[in-house]
């Protein structure tokens, strides 16, 4: 994805400062020949399972990518209403559709019941009765699946570890086997799966394992009470490497199920999203200033925490790349926004050699970049620039002042 030419950073061979100069900044650039080798493999590994893939959309939820994933074949996890209607903007199909999250109001049931999406998953007893109560009163049956705590630890950040016993997310097994009797019970739902999400960023296949292992158990007790499932979803948050983790063994997650699936008829849903774009994407970015404070450096950019939150809400690490080869100044630099907060910053002691206009790219910004922003201090958001067949499109256009205010009314 990205290389130099004469000295100039480029990404699938156009020149970032040419993007930049078109564009302006901040910008966020997306290269699609990266997600679509991203997507073609992760399909070919899951072939001999019967692997289908439902994109998470919160992770990057732009219509120009989720329209050329729906044109390779990609179905879509999704988190609330509005993403189902990106999902439909871009001519991706409902009955390739999960819908997870622990919040679905009543609007968003209806809406998704009305689309005909492929399937609920469902996190509380709570949720259950709603759906049914919706779809009775719609004239419908409900696909449903359980969404299961396995109580697993993924090995990640708190804030992304959504599988253990304390986590706002999913049920327990034994209450997931009353949900699922409730459901088979009723002529207003259709059990169709089971499932799980154990958390994000996991760069290991073992807690995959473990997690399958317990629903294919729970799978099989339902079945010895009569209740059969279609489909089995695994979830996704599949790793990446930021800095120095360790590659996602995708090969060997694939063999791993094949192994645990062997004599079951049972097809697999997976759910990645970070794992697809994260690594085609940067936030391009000019510094403004260079000042020092004491022994600190800053380097401020008119990117900030509004443009990429990852670095002020996780302290994630995201690599940063001067784009051109011009002289600067030396140093260890902190490169911080112009947002009035000193938690403002998207990389802390890089040693790097800058000048005050020089152009950065923020690298891994594909996931949980935009789709995380906001407008905070009124800052318009950045606009997104796919690049593919070697040009540019533009994805969605920089916002306007006259964007963020046009909703309000003195």
């Amino acid at each position: 994805m990205l290389s130099r030419d004469a000295g100039e950073l480029c990404v699938d061979g156009l020149r970032l400062c040419d993007i930049a100069a078109e564009f302006g900044t901040p910008a966020y650039v997306y290269s699609w020949p990266t997600i679509e080798a991203r997507y073609r493999e992760m399909a070919a590994a899951l072939a001999d399972v019967r692997g289908q893939i439902r994109y998470a959309v919160k992770a990057n939820g732009s219509l120009a990518i989720l329209s050329r994933l729906a044109g390779l074949g990609a179905g879509f996890d999704i988190v609330s209403g509005g993403e189902l209607e990106r999902v439909m903007r871009s001519g991706g199909s409902p009955a390739k559709v999960v819908f997870s999250g622990v919040g679905k109001s009543t609007v968003e049931i209806d809406f998704a019941i009305k689309a005909g999406i492929e399937c609920f998953n469902v996190e509380s007893a709570s949720e259950l009765a709603r759906i049914e109560a919706r779809a009775r009163l719609l004239g419908c049956r409900a696909p449903v699946s359980v969404r299961v705590n396995p109580d697993v630890d993924p090995g990640t950040h708190p804030y992304i570890a959504t599988g253990l016993k304390n986590s706002k997310f999913g049920v327990p097994a034994n209450v997931a086997l009353d949900l699922y009797a409730s459901a088979a019970a009723s002529d207003a739902l259709a059990v169709v799966g089971i499932d799980c999400h154990i958390g994000s960023q996991i760069t290991a296949a073992a807690p995959f394992a473990t997690a399958l292992e317990r629903l294919l158990e729970l799978a099989a007790t339902l079945a010895r009470q009569g209740i059969d499932v279609r489909h089995i979803d695994i979830g996704g948050g599949f790793g990446v490497c930021y800095r120095d983790e360790e590659p996602f063994d995708l090969e060997g997650f694939a063999a791993t199920l094949a192994s645990q699936l062997a004599g079951t008829d049972l097809a697999v849903l997976v759910e990645p999203g970070r794992s697809l774009v994260a690594d085609a994407g940067i936030l391009l970015t000019r510094i403004e200033y260079l000042k020092a404070a004491g022994e600190r450096q800053f380097a401020v950019v008119d990117a900030a925490m509004n443009d990429l939150i990852r670095p002020a809400l996780y302290d994630a690490w995201h690599g940063v790349e001067k784009v051109g080869d011009g002289p600067g100044q030396q140093g260890i630099w902190d490169i911080v926004g112009p947002v009035c907060e000193s938690g403002d910053f998207l990389a802390h002691e890089r040693d790097l050699e800058l000048a005050e206009g020089d152009l950065l790219a923020i690298r891994n910004a594909g996931a949980y970049g935009f789709s995380q922003s906001s407008n905070y201090n009124t800052r318009p958001r950045p606009p997104e620039i796919l690049v593919e067949d070697g040009h540019t499109v533009l994805a969605r256009r920089r916002e306007t002042a006259a964007d963020l205010l046009h909703l309000e009314c003195v």
